[in-house]
């Protein structure tokens, strides 16, 4: 073939219907909806999208039009690059001082710390010096923003902003004696303040970190951050503020999760979202832009094998930038802690500079943009949200309905899936549920309670996705305190060939108790299981083999051990057939260990009869 008549030979066009029949061929019977995967927000994934699944009209081609999906600037980051504003812990101002010097030389872009953590929060113009005339402020400021403010006097330059969410304070806060009403007066009062002394700091935050860090998912966060917004809007249109002033004073908080392509379509349709709310209330043109705050998600991270965190930190600090924030802060990967060390500090921190400097994120605008996937993903997120956003409105706002529970309780049903898909390891943790490492030291981490029963509105628990599996190591930590070893005996028949995936499995399926999977050698009669229980000397053993050692031999040797030992727990690794559970039954199996079992469940279990055991000692 010649050079020219290669240049000209076409590609056949190829349709949806050509691929789908392809696909199937390739799944040999199954269906393309086997492929389809559903979310925690009720959508469903298709493995393929194209053009057909993409809204037609009213789309915005290009970052910075309306309705603003795209991002909020045309260049994007080539003219308002994002802001570094990693948390500073410090006591005092002088701490804060130096801390913020060396991390402004080391990448930090924006004056960021916990306010809550100074003892003065009121000097705070001693700590910041003159960096604000080059670097805004990143401070959600809880209770202390009239303090900060007050104390920054009367700066015009000062910019970037020290904000506050009333409603997210009442849902997550334990101070319980106040009313979301003097909440809002403080925060009107320090809005006034702030517009006089501070003309250019934003002081009014929409904080949906708090509902995403208790367990919602994508569309809750969404419908959460639009109604604590247009509760805050009608508060202030009330108290006589204009609606110009009122969203040029906002920004809007945001966690991101491990759901990489969901996070950056959340991101991408809060923007159409708050647009649409922003102009039912009359604003025009770049005031209804969206300003986001983002920070990598609590809710995702672990105690154990903590080093994780960081990876997990980096796939959200990316799903963040590619989202189109403004500010985003990384977490440390000991977060769980909630105290930093300088190593931890300094990886969160170069995480920004590699996604800006390797990755060169600064020299693009919207990249996921045209994607179908994302496209399609993003228009999902928009048409649900706005739907209970609506609910909301019909039950009186986020206000009210905070205050009767019922978003507290919308937060508690998907938690609780999550959690079940975590417990049955449908949901990987790594280093915690999976490939956990018995010899791994944990993180210092405590558990949130509540002691105050006077509460406002019902507290919405701070969470990670991984307490209960770190509750299991804790319980065989314990059980170490009482020199008592968590192990089992994994009675493996057969040659190794036989027996080595399933001891695999339950080996792994152990690890996340912090329970010792003991192996037996080739077990080919009685008398080797007998030796191997003898030696070893515990309570609970799995019987590990191939369904043709399993019909030759698993019942006889079961029987036989449970005759020797019958304090002897046993269970089997698979799920035989039906006709066979009666028979193993009644040989002693308490029960089957396989992919669809509840681990947690089932660790908790092992752990409670050794805890019981010990005690009896």
């Amino acid at each position: 073939m010649s050079l020219k008549k290669m240049i000209e030979e076409k590609f056949p066009h190829q349709t949806n219907e050509d691929w789908e029949q392809s696909a199937e061929k390739a799944l040999k019977g199954k269906s393309i909806e086997s492929l389809s995967l559903n979310t925690y927000e009720n959508i469903n994934l298709k493995p393929l999208y194209s053009k057909e699944d993409q809204k037609t009209g009213g789309v915005s081609q290009y970052p910075g039009a309306e309705d603003f999906r795209r991002g909020s600037n045309a260049a994007g980051y080539l003219s308002e690059e994002w802001k570094v504003a990693q948390k500073i812990s410090a006591s005092s101002s002088e701490e804060l001082a130096d801390k913020l010097l060396a991390a402004i030389k080391k990448g930090q872009t924006a004056l960021a710390f916990e306010p809550e953590q100074l003892k003065n929060p009121e000097k705070i113009s001693l700590a910041v010096g003159e960096l604000y005339e080059k670097y805004p402020f990143s401070v959600d400021a809880g209770r202390n923003q009239h303090l900060l403010i007050a104390g920054l006097g009367t700066v015009e330059k000062v910019s970037g902003y020290i904000a506050a969410d009333p409603l997210a304070i009442a849902a997550a806060d334990k101070l319980n004696d106040r009313s979301i009403d003097e909440l809002y007066e403080n925060l009107n009062e320090t809005m006034s303040m702030a517009a006089e002394n501070l003309p250019n700091l934003k002081t009014i935050m929409v904080n949906s970190a708090v509902y995403h860090n208790g367990g919602s998912n994508a569309v809750q966060e969404l419908a959460f951050a639009l109604a604590a917004g247009v509760n805050h809007l009608q508060y202030l249109l009330d108290k006589g503020k204009s609606i110009e002033k009122i969203l040029s004073k906002m920004v809007f908080k945001f966690a991101v999760g491990s759901n990489f392509f969901m996070e950056i379509a959340k991101l991408r349709a809060a923007r159409v979202l708050w647009g649409k709310v922003a102009e039912a209330f009359g604003a025009e043109g770049d005031s209804k832009k969206m300003v986001i705050a983002s920070e990598t998600s609590f809710f995702t991270k672990s105690a154990y094998d903590s080093y994780v965190n960081m990876l997990r930190a980096g796939n959200e600090a990316f799903a963040a930038v590619l989202g189109g924030v403004q500010y985003l802060h990384v977490s440390p990967y000991n977060d769980p802690e909630r105290v930093q060390s300088p190593f931890s500090e300094r990886i969160a921190r170069n995480t920004h500079l590699i996604l800006r400097e390797e990755a060169h994120l600064l020299k693009v605008s919207d990249p996921a943009g045209g994607s179908w996937y994302v496209e399609h993903l993003t228009n999902e997120l928009i048409d649900k949200a706005w739907e209970l956003f609506l609910e909301i409105e019909d039950r009186g706002g986020m206000a009210d309905a905070l205050l009767t529970g019922w978003i507290q309780d919308q937060i508690s049903q998907v938690l609780e899936k999550k959690k079940k898909d975590v417990h049955t390891r449908k949901q990987s943790i790594i280093g915690t549920n999976i490939y956990a490492n018995l010899d791994d030291k944990p993180l210092q981490t405590e558990m949130e309670t509540i002691q105050n029963s006077r509460c406002v509105i019902k507290h919405i628990p701070q969470v990670r996705l991984s307490e209960s599996f770190e509750g299991l190591r804790r319980m065989s930590e314990r059980l170490k305190e009482k020199d008592i070893r968590p192990a089992a005996g994994l009675i493996c028949l057969g040659a190794l060939k036989d027996h080595k995936a399933r001891a695999d499995f339950i080996a792994g399926f152990l690890a996340p108790g912090g329970i010792d999977a003991v192996r037996s050698g080739s077990v080919v009669n009685q008398e080797d299981a007998e030796a191997f229980m003898q030696k070893l000397n515990c309570r609970h053993y799995f019987i590990c083999g191939s369904n043709d050692q399993y019909e030759s031999m698993a019942a006889p040797l079961i029987k036989h051990l449970k005759e020797a030992d019958p304090s002897a727990v046993f269970y089997l690794a698979g799920l035989p057939e039906e006709r066979k559970k009666d028979e193993y039954k009644n040989a002693g199996i308490s029960g089957y260990i396989h992919v669809k079992s509840n681990c947690y469940e089932t660790l908790l279990n092992l752990l409670n009869e050794m805890e019981v055991a010990s005690n009896g000692q």
